[in-house]
């Protein structure tokens, strides 16, 4: 973007913030989508395993070894998708701390709260169900293309919103399927518990589709503005 005529540049960006390098857009990317394919994987795992319990509760037409061979699978999904899950919890938390960082270069009047915020809010028992969201609705704005002629720019929030609103439903949802599982004793019950955590899998495959939206749309945005470059009203 080019300044006009009632435009001035502002300094130029600190440089002692850099970037986030694009192999970490890329990274964290990879990690959600590993994330989805351990939750498809446990939804097969999931359906061969309920397929096997009857509504009545008993198990018929499978041997010994089949239900064996579908609770074996069905543990194998489960520790997959945990390993995965941690390993993209890292990444993530990674990604939205340097993001944050450069955040606060763009536009350092949106933050109350400094960068190290942005990792340590999700550790925080109750408070991590709303301060990242707070935080990532912040750097969104600072990552916001500045007024040009005088007529701000507008942006939606909806990725943001999106986002978490999938994040925060299928961790409690999770939570609460995971609960039902361990304490079904009944066939009918584990039955029951299996499609409920099928459920919070599918949930868990939209969240991640949904952070991978988040991430590269706030990667672009503080990109363009940052080779845009800052500009105020005169």
């Amino acid at each position: 973007m080019s300044a006009s005529s009632d435009l001035h540049p502002r300094p130029a960006l600190p440089s002692r913030v850099s970037p986030p390098p694009r192999f970490l857009l890329v990274g964290v990317s990879a990690l959600l989508a590993a994330v989805a394919l351990s939750d498809l994987f446990a939804v097969y795992a999931g359906v061969r395993e309920y397929t096997l319990i009857e509504e009545e509760g008993g198990f018929a037409f499978a041997s010994q070894q089949e239900l064996a061979d579908a609770d074996a699978l069905y543990w194998t999904a489960g520790q997959l998708q945990g390993a995965t899950f941690l390993a993209c919890a890292i990444g993530f938390i990674v990604w939205f701390h340097w993001m944050r960082r450069y955040a606060g270069v763009l536009g350092p009047d949106r933050f109350r709260n400094g960068p190290g915020w942005a990792i340590g809010s999700w550790f925080i028992p109750l408070a991590n169900f709303w301060m990242p969201y707070r935080i990532a609705v912040d750097m969104w704005g600072a990552s916001t293309r500045l007024p040009a002629d005088g007529e701000p720019y507008k942006v939606s929030f909806w990725p943001v919103n999106l986002w978490w609103g999938l994040f925060v439903t299928t961790t409690l949802f999770q939570r609460y399927a995971g609960q039902r599982y361990e304490n079904a004793e009944a066939l009918a019950e584990i039955r029951d518990a299996v499609l409920l955590v099928m459920v919070s899998d599918i949930l868990e495959v939209a969240a991640a589709a949904a952070a991978v939206h988040f991430a590269v749309r706030l990667t672009a945005m503080q990109r363009l503005k940052a080779a845009e470059g800052p500009y105020v009203s005169a």
